[in-house]
């Protein structure tokens, strides 16, 4: 039996993409707020489905990887803490003199580090943004310790906290990271430059926005990024171009405030309730949302463990890594991969097959090689 438009039947009204999400999460569960770090790893993977719903509809990852059987041992020592915050204190020594004397200037005259105390969240923000404009009007060295931002991702505010701004006289605002790494001769890990960059783009995104409504104001594209010299304690800084990781991080955003256009694609009865659901029906439906994993991603998602799993039981080349994986165009899996090296697949005229083939062929040559000096 149909029902008509005259039957008084109808179906029911499609919930709103908050109230998605929070089925999605599970009613009896807050959601996860999202900060700085969790934004710079969307960055560094944007191809990434299942990151992007999970971490839009606020779910707990790291306890949803522990109830799948692949807990991520993530943390940080109560000693790298403590060396951070002692670090941090160095830097920001004599009222930011230090921190101005890093970024060039010897005598600032008075430096203004105005108090950003306030009530919640939603105070906070409000100071630092009058503490800007108060700034950015008095044309002084300013420096705004842990300043607070908002920043609207997926129709909800995240809360931002860089180490510190400096405010110029000219009105230059520019975002300061201060991180417990070495660098070595002038040069750090490229990794955690990296991820320092990512990370710093999302709080130059948010100070933008409250650049665009302060007369004066103009946020500097690169950041200051401050380390200790040498294993010392020292500090030392370097100056770090966020343009292209801001393009990356804006891309993403925008992609994440369509986040319901992935949750009502994914098949009826998924969801990730942890508190509720059993091992086996979480696991289907972290299966239904698509992934894309990357080695990268052991360092910053709590879920990469079990994506690694999956992709090594379905023998993917992303496990080698993203440039292999470029590397090797339609070749998918690790299987297909030995295949066209030893041609029983593949298209002789592939790039990639010719090259497999023709480094088969010079191990096949190596080892016969070394057979025959070993036999005489």
């Amino acid at each position: 039996m149909s029902a008509s438009l005259d039957s008084g039947l109808s179906r029911p009204p499609r919930p709103t993409p908050r109230r998605l999400l929070a089925e999605l999460r599970g009613p009896s569960n807050p959601p996860r707020p999202l900060d700085a770090r969790a934004l710079a790893a969307l960055a560094a993977n944007p191809g990434c489905r299942r990151r992007a719903l999970l971490d839009g509809a606020g779910v707990d990852k790291a306890a949803l990887a522990a109830k799948l059987g692949s807990p991520a041992p993530f943390g940080q020592s109560q000693f790298a803490i403590v060396r951070g915050n002692s670090f941090e204190a160095k830097v920001k020594a004599d009222g930011g003199r230090e921190l101005l004397r890093l970024i060039g200037v010897e005598e600032p005259g008075t430096v203004a580090v105005p108090d950003l105390a306030a009530a919640g969240p939603e105070g906070r923000v409000a100071r630092t943004a009058l503490a800007l404009r108060e700034a950015t009007a008095a044309e002084a060295w300013t420096l705004l310790d842990h300043p607070l931002f908002a920043l609207e991702v997926a129709g909800s505010p995240v809360y931002l906290e860089p180490d510190a701004v400096v405010v110029r006289p000219d009105g230059g605002w520019t975002v300061v990271e201060i991180k417990s790494f070495p660098m070595v001769d002038g040069a750090a890990d490229a990794a955690k430059v990296g991820a320092a960059a990512r990370q710093a783009a999302v709080y130059v995104l948010a100070l933008e926005r409250v650049a665009a409504v302060t007369e004066g104001a103009e946020v500097a594209r690169s950041v200051l990024l401050v380390c200790p010299k040498d294993f010392s304690n020292v500090p030392t800084a370097s100056v770090v171009d966020v343009r292209k990781q801001r393009a990356v991080t804006r891309r993403q955003l925008d992609r994440l405030t369509r986040i319901d256009e992935i949750a009502a694609a994914l098949p009826e009865g998924v969801g990730f309730d942890v508190a509720e659901l059993s091992a086996e029906e979480l696991t289907a439906s972290v299966e239904c949302v698509p992934h894309q994993y990357a080695p990268e991603c052991l360092a910053a998602c709590e879920l990469a463990f079990h994506c690694r799993s999956r992709a090594r039981d379905a023998g993917a080349v992303e496990t080698l890594g993203r440039s292999v994986r470029g590397e090797l165009g339609g070749l998918a899996t690790v299987g297909a991969v030995l295949a066209a090296a030893r041609g029983e697949e593949g298209d002789p005229e592939d790039p990639a097959v010719a090259a497999l083939r023709r480094a088969r062929a010079l191990r096949q040559e190596a080892l016969a090689g070394a057979e025959a000096r070993a036999c005489r």
